[in-house]
């Protein structure tokens, strides 16, 4: 146990360290940790053989609740005036259109069968908050205020429609699969379950946790602890019931900073620092899940859906839900091209896996690749992308200092 808890806090500590490193080097941080956990993995130095695809599911959707609700308390209530139904509109209608096309193009391109290629094309059609917070948040630059709203609440709350996507394709294929028929009712039903009830449980557990932590005398510090604790009930209790625990907790996090009297800043701060533990031991954990070797087989192909996906299915998917709700044409640019892909899909990517049905691991290679284009492309290009469309907003100027006038020159007196 000595020596396994001094590797991993080694690893851990040592990504911390190389933060600054990727910082100037304008890298995504989280391309350094997934780099860093292949190179643990089996074809790596390392040589750790890990590949219990269903414990990394489990352990990465709680690390993602976590990352999630703290998005949640860093998102400002005016953010769900100024951007609500533009990221509505995205996190449905886009995730379809998205979804749609890659899922098209990846069938002629891998030669699936085309319920398959659909199912490809769910795994990869939400973009990612862990990804998008923490990336925007990376790179330094300074978003207009509604066109930044519209894409971090985007990526908070558009996971339940590619989870239903992915849930729903994978019964189809596995009932397929094994001569079976599936409804549509069923899924709709679904769908509305889990939308529902990750709002309702979100809106109004986040709303008691906040009345809650006001109330109980505790020790300052214990109450971070407590309010995550929370947080992780409420996603595992929206679970239960069969809601999206994903949205239940981003909800709960919004809730607490919106009707928390209580002084936030030791919450806050708490959550960040986990948020990041959680986010670099995700991407550590999913490095260590692939094999290397195993992605060449079908590299170029998943290159070019990714390729179809970042450069066709994502901007149609702009253009066609947004494009008409007063965005200029450089912020439906920059929207398009902002569609970072991270944990989620290959979080989604292993459910087909592990689920009964013909899905094999290649395909969790083929999104895992297509991921990693997006880290790359994307990801290290956002401030770029931003600085090129003239959409970062301009410093304040510096206030010029008081000219004295002649008396105080006189007179020696101060000036104020």
């Amino acid at each position: 146990m000595a020596l396994f808890l001094f590797l991993c806090s080694l690893v851990v500590f040592a990504s911390f360290a190389l933060m600054p490193v990727a910082r100037r080097a304008g890298a995504p941080f989280l391309l350094l940790a997934l780099v860093i956990g292949m190179l643990l993995g089996e074809d790596g130095p390392g040589g750790i053989q890990f590949s219990n695809f269903g414990l990394a599911f489990e352990l990465g959707s709680i690390a993602l609740a976590v990352i999630l609700f703290a998005g949640g308390l860093e998102a400002e209530r005016s953010v769900f005036r100024s951007a609500g139904a533009a990221a509505t509109s995205l996190a449905t209608f886009g995730v379809l259109i998205t979804a749609g096309v890659t899922g098209l193009a990846a069938t002629f391109i891998l030669g699936l069968p085309w319920m398959q290629g659909l199912l490809l094309g769910a795994a990869v059609a939400s973009t990612d908050a862990a990804a998008t917070f923490l990336l925007v948040q990376q790179s330094g630059i300074d978003l207009r205020k509604r066109l930044k709203d519209t894409l971090m609440l985007e990526s908070g709350i558009n996971d339940p429609m590619a989870i239903f996507l992915t849930v729903s394709l994978t019964t189809l294929v596995a009932a397929q699969f094994a001569g079976e028929t599936q409804g549509l009712s069923g899924f709709l039903l679904f769908l509305a379950q889990q939308a529902g009830l990750g709002l309702l449980v979100g809106l109004a557990g986040g709303r008691l946790l906040a009345w809650l932590t006001d109330r109980l005398a505790l020790p300052m510090g214990t109450y971070p602890a407590l309010t995550l604790t929370g947080a992780l009930a409420i996603y595992s209790g929206t679970s239960l019931l069969g809601g999206s625990g994903f949205l239940a907790a981003y909800l709960a996090g919004f809730m607490l900073k919106a009707y928390l009297r209580r002084p936030i800043d030791r919450i806050e701060d708490f959550n960040e620092a986990f948020q990041w533990l959680c986010q670099m031991v995700l991407f550590l954990m999913l490095g260590l899940l692939v094999t290397p070797s195993a992605l060449l087989k079908e590299f170029w192909p998943a290159i070019a859906c990714a390729g179809v996906l970042m450069l066709v299915a994502r901007p149609l998917a702009v253009f066609a839900s947004v494009g008409w709700m007063g965005f200029s044409f450089k912020e439906n640019v920059f929207l398009s091209w902002v569609g970072l892909r991270g944990a989620v899909p290959v979080l989604l990517a292993i459910y087909p896996v592990i689920a009964p049905g013909p899905v094999t691991v290649g395909f969790f290679n083929v999104v895992f690749v297509i991921v990693t284009v997006s880290l790359v492309t994307q990801g290290w290009t956002i401030g770029t992308a931003a600085r090129w469309l003239k959409l970062v907003n301009d410093p304040a100027p510096l206030a010029s200092p008081p000219v004295p006038d002649e008396t105080q020159l006189e007179t020696g007196g101060a000036i104020r």
